[in-house]
């Protein structure tokens, strides 16, 4: 919790003031048992009826006070772990967008989601419970074994002796439950991941008939986090009875040896009330600051895994933030002597060297799992070369601004992606100040025009309610609004018929002031391209022409005859 404390800065006012009031409520509560000792003692015996009143009058004067004063308390509390909250929360999405793909990869989506909900709840609880009892909860304990002390300091003793084995039983309890809460939120990751999967994979779970076996898996998980939860629940339980033995035992005492100091004249009768009224002071003190404890571990708990996600950087970072100047007559893209590994080992690039002209359609074919993807995404700086050098325009990727260099780059991903809201808002990712002629003309290229005559028209949560094949051509005609420099299609026509692709293909070879870069598993897409690379283990196979790999690639020739027959592949 203490890392996270940068979060309460513009909060100190109310930091301040929400404990002092609360601690004011609390100092009023001590003089309540002695309010009511001067009562009994003074009015009741000696049978003072005005006095009663009078006194009874100070006791809701006290009362009226002191609800006053923790009504400010509680809303200071609400107002500062709610706006704690948000600034976590605004803090926490902004450094996860600033991970590279490799951090993300490593955190997890639903790790991440369960960080971002229950963790900053547990952290907003943690903060507002703080402010309300960490200072008052002592203090009354404090208070109590003080006026004790000057009410009669041999029994103050039983006080201080009980106070002593609450707050070992309170100790023992944190330092045991505060491994199992953690154990707690990480059995919750896995359930959001099982339930992400089968959320989103519903079709192909009933397509399978893989319902039962998801169910068990889920009911596993959630058996195993049950498990946990009751071992701590179990842990906690044994706060408030143990708590409240204690505290009985001592007023058992108290009144055992209270009533003989009664009956010798030392102790009035008054006295031996307010004594016991302390004691329940302390009691319910101890209780609250027993829940106060579990609390406080569950919220550690939370503030540890929100901090570990503040504490991961990116691998890949901005070096310069000022826009850095092309050179002329450059290749768009070039690579020198590239490797690349994710970490594992083995390589996935290796040693690669080749350069893309500008307004060129450059292919990139290879089997699944040669490195087509993991080199686009060198390009773009998703992750950074493990050796060697990638330029844009003459330039070294690694000093281009993320906004210069992905600015000028449309970009369509493998899987298509569109976000809730309207066609039109998501066209407008390119460029959002695009006109609708520019949307429409990017539509008709790719070849969207015939299924949207409305840039309104609703799109789904992630665009459900289009096919495989318009997404695709959507999610295409958003790289393209704006006019981007350089498109990158990574096997973005997977879902096509080959009517349409041919259609699509012929609307971008028409695009002469843009670089086409098209990574697919089909040679009809490629076959009229500028340039082809293939690539195979990572390594480039070939490079050239459709006509020129035929004769000079055999990983090319295999891939070729595997979809056409000769006589197609040679016209």
């Amino acid at each position: 919790m203490f890392k996270l404390r940068r979060f309460l800065k513009d909060y100190k006012l109310q930091l301040v003031l929400g404990p002092l009031c609360k601690l004011f409520e609390a100092v009023l509560e001590l003089f309540v048992p002695l309010v009511m000792a001067q009562i009994i003692d003074n009015g009741i015996i000696k049978n003072d009826t005005g006095y009663i009143l009078k006194m009874g009058g100070v006791l809701v004067l006290l009362a009226v006070v002191g609800l006053s004063s923790a009504l400010v308390c509680q809303y200071m509390a609400s107002y500062t772990s709610q706006g704690a909250g948000t600034k976590i929360r605004d803090a926490m999405f902004e450094h996860i967008g600033n991970l590279s793909h490799k951090e993300l990869d490593e955190l997890t989506t639903p790790s991440l989601i369960t960080r971002m909900t229950s963790d900053i709840n547990a952290v907003q609880a943690n903060i507002a419970m703080t402010m309300r009892l960490l200072l008052r909860a002592p203090f009354l304990i404090i208070g109590a074994l003080v006026m004790a002390c000057f009410i009669n300091l041999e029994l103050s003793l039983i006080f201080f002796s009980a106070s002593l084995i609450i707050a070992l039983i309170l100790y023992l309890v944190m330092s045991k439950s505060l491994p199992f809460y953690r154990a707690v939120q990480k059995s919750v990751d896995k359930i959001s991941l099982l339930s992400r999967e089968n959320l989103g994979g519903n079709r192909i779970i009933r397509a399978f008939s893989k319902q039962d076996a998801q169910q068990k898996a889920i009911e596993k998980e959630t058996e195993k986090l049950s498990k946990i939860s009751v071992r701590v629940g179990r842990l906690s339980a044994l706060l408030s009875p143990a708590t409240y033995a204690v505290t009985y035992g001592a007023v058992i005492l108290i009144l055992y040896f209270g009533a003989g100091k009664v009956n010798s004249g030392e102790l009035l009768s008054g006295d031996i009330v307010a004594l016991v009224s302390y004691m329940t002071q302390i009691l319910l003190a101890m209780i609250v600051l027993a829940n106060l404890v579990v609390l406080l571990s569950r919220g550690n708990a939370s503030a540890g895994r929100i901090n570990e996600v503040f504490e991961v950087q990116p691998s890949v970072r901005e070096i310069k933030t000022e826009k850095v100047v092309p050179t002329e007559n450059a290749p768009k893209v070039e690579f020198k002597n590239v490797s690349f590994t994710y970490g594992d080992g083995d390589n996935e690039l290796e040693d690669l060297s080749f350069t893309i002209e500008k307004n060129s359609f450059t292919g990139i074919i290879g089997t699944t799992g040669s490195g087509k993807s993991t080199l686009l995404s060198l390009i773009l700086r998703y992750y950074d070369t493990t050796s060697g050098e990638v330029f844009v325009d003459g330039v070294n990727v690694r000093d281009y601004p993320f906004s210069q260099l992905r600015g000028q780059i449309g970009v369509v991903p493998q899987k298509s992606v569109l976000f809730s809201g309207t066609v039109r808002s998501n066209m407008l990712w390119q460029n959002e100040n695009a006109t609708d002629e520019e949307i429409f003309d990017a539509l008709e290229t790719a070849q969207a025009r015939g299924f949207v005559d409305d840039l309104d028209k609703t799109v789904a949560q992630g665009g459900t309610n289009f096919s495989g094949g318009q997404r695709q051509r959507l999610c295409i005609a958003r790289a393209l609004v704006g006019s981007p420099k350089l498109v990158i299609l990574d096997d973005s026509f997977s879902a096509l018929d080959f009517a349409t692709e041919k259609a699509l293909r012929n609307a971008l070879l028409k695009k002469n002031d843009m670089t086409f870069i098209v990574v697919t598993q089909r040679i009809s897409t490629v076959m009229s391209a500028d340039k082809i690379l293939v690539l195979e283990d990572g390594k480039l196979e070939g490079e050239g022409t459709h006509g020129e790999l035929l004769k000079t690639c055999g990983a090319y020739r295999e891939i070729c005859l595997s979809q056409l027959s000769e006589s197609e592949a040679e016209k």
